[in-house]
């Protein structure tokens, strides 16, 4: 090989890492950001509605990523520690919305009606459960697990991102012990204070995105 033309080579090779790592830099860019406007979705719900977040402004919103065989999923749904965390924050007027990114074929991808059977079955109270089979939600987002959280406030901005709480295990007997990031964020904004602990970082099962 030439001079020349391993020289040529290696230029393309440069420029094709500058392209991918500006592609990942741009993606990382485009997740959202605390107290930045969250990014806008639309999509259906397990019992067949649409939802869209600008028709949720005024209230606040979370935003939960589940996938029912997970361990960490159990771990939270198994001790009833969401399942209690959602019906208190229905009742005091907050929007909670399960997120399934799970692609089709992958596991913790289901249909409306088993997406609405398991929370019969597990005494989970979400506001609603969002079929995101295509996984454009979850990557706007930038969610990496489940369970994955986010809060918007009334305003559409992003105030919190990250775990349910501190302790990133399985066992449901640490859930005591742990500091419980989102019902402390919630109680926070609630209070009309800033949100302490804004980005946490989340824990559990990859999100079996689409390849």
């Amino acid at each position: 090989m030439t001079t020349t033309t391993t020289f040529a080579a290696l230029s393309r090779r440069t420029v094709l890492v500058g392209a991918l790592l500006s592609a990942a830099m741009g993606a990382a860019q485009a997740q959202a950001q605390i107290d930045q406007p969250a990014p806008a979705f639309s999509a259906t719900t397990a019992d067949g509605r649409t939802v869209t977040l600008d028709s949720l402004r005024g209230k606040t919103v979370v935003l939960e990523w589940t996938n029912h065989d997970c361990p960490y999923v159990k771990k939270h749904y198994g001790s009833g520690n969401i399942p209690a965390q959602q019906k208190d924050a229905i009742a005091k007027g907050v929007v909670w919305l399960q997120v399934i990114s799970s692609a089709p074929g992958q596991q913790g991808h289901v249909d409306g009606p088993t997406a609405i059977k398991l929370n019969e079955q597990r005494g989970a109270a979400p506001s609603g459960t969002l079929l995101d089979p295509t996984g454009q939600i979850g990557k706007a987002y930038g969610a990496q697990t489940s369970p994955h959280l986010y809060i918007i406030n009334p305003q559409g901005v992003l105030v919190y991102k990250g775990g349910i709480d501190s302790i990133a295990t399985a066992k449901p007997e640490d859930i005591a012990k742990a500091e419980p990031y989102v019902k402390v964020a919630l109680g926070e904004l609630a209070a009309g204070k800033k949100v302490s602990q804004a980005n946490t970082r989340p824990y559990g099962c990859s999100i079996k995105y689409a390849s």
